[in-house]
């Protein structure tokens, strides 16, 4: 992953504005409980203001980078990895480290970036796929060099925006899109998941992988319900970058706030839009209460356990200093399918013997 648009591109995906089989709408994908049977195509559905229509399940799938990993991982937990003509998304450290591995498996399709860090125009062109996957509306502005929806469509490609982003990198966005970006949530992800299902004709398969995703974070907020919720810090050193003061990324809002919750806990930064990522000062982070520190792994080569210790030195006024209660994350906590793993991972130490 690289710099430049990483806390545009981090903060990802929800609601999956998707048809019925062979119809068209604009509202939000419902998760069924119950068999979800097959899909009808022609499937057509509205996404982020661009009418999609797929005629069969894309063979010849190109996932651009956007500093995103929550859809090849989709694809991958779905079994739908076979359909990837060429992958840009790779982060080299994951809650789930089987992932590290099978991304890395992935075809690239010698793609290259541009200097906005994702693939530019003539390479999408030239590698004709039949559907392009961004995580994020700007994987489709011209001025960053990338294809536009409106080029891919007249050479026969399909695009898709991952629906929670439709407001991200898109000056008109709707209030809708707007309000699904900012209450991104756990569900989003699953949403996602349920999004391919119906477009690849695999509605059982991501139904199957909804359930189990969706049990394994509930028996979670079981075992913690009733108990206090507890002050959760999560902060990336390894993207200081993102921050105006150079401090360590802290993650709030959205996807953030309901993975903490679910864990048993109460963001440290509650309330806080995502701009405290960007406008945090050192008073901010030295007065915050903190009983638990979540440290989020950025590249491969970064150790979470040096990391804690550093801030903990760095801070020894929060509880969670004097305690040694941390955590060490990485792709979990975003939007996308592993936030069952970092739930688990958080709530072990925000409850722990409890």
């Amino acid at each position: 992953m690289k710099s430049g648009i990483v806390l545009a591109a981090l903060v990802a995906l929800t609601a999956a504005a998707c048809g019925a089989p062979g119809g068209s709408d604009r509202g939000s994908i419902e998760i069924s409980t119950t068999s979800a049977g097959r899909t009808g195509y022609p499937l057509t559905f509205d996404n982020c203001g661009t009418r999609v229509t797929f005629a069969r399940p894309p063979q010849r799938v190109l996932i651009l980078n956007g500093t995103s990993v929550g859809e090849v991982e989709s694809f991958i937990l779905l079994g739908l990895d076979k359909s990837i003509l060429a992958n840009a998304q790779s982060y080299g450290v994951s809650d789930d480290p089987s992932m590290i591995g099978k991304i890395k498996a992935l075809p690239t399709g010698g793609l290259t970036m541009n200097k906005n860090f994702d693939v530019p125009a003539e390479q999408v062109l030239k590698l004709k796929p039949d559907l392009v996957v961004s995580t994020w509306s700007g994987g489709f502005d011209a001025k960053k060099g990338f294809a536009t929806r409106e080029q891919l469509a007249a050479a026969g490609i399909t695009s898709l925006v991952n629906p929670v982003n439709c407001a991200m990198g898109k000056p008109e966005a709707t209030e809708e899109e707007r309000r699904a970006y900012r209450n991104q949530s756990i569900n989003s992800s699953l949403e996602f998941i349920a999004l391919l299902g119906r477009i690849f004709d695999v509605q059982d398969r991501a139904l199957d992988l909804i359930g189990k995703l969706r049990a394994r974070v509930e028996a979670v907020r079981t075992r913690v319900a009733g108990l206090p919720p507890r002050k959760v810090l999560i902060t990336y050193p390894g993207m200081s970058m993102m921050n105006a003061n150079g401090l360590p990324a802290v993650m709030t809002g959205g996807i953030y706030d309901d993975v903490i919750k679910a864990a048993g806990g109460v963001n440290a930064f509650a309330g806080q839009s995502a701009d405290m990522t960007r406008t945090l000062n050192k008073e901010q982070l030295a007065t915050a209460q903190v009983d638990v520190l979540v440290v989020g792994l950025f590249t491969p080569d970064e150790n979470g356990d040096k990391q804690a210790a550093e801030l903990f030195a760095a801070y020894p006024q929060w509880a969670a200093s004097r305690s040694r209660t941390y955590a060490v994350v990485s792709d979990g906590v975003y939007l996308g399918p592993l936030n069952a793993w970092a739930v688990e991972k958080i709530s072990k130490v925000v409850h722990a013997g409890e």
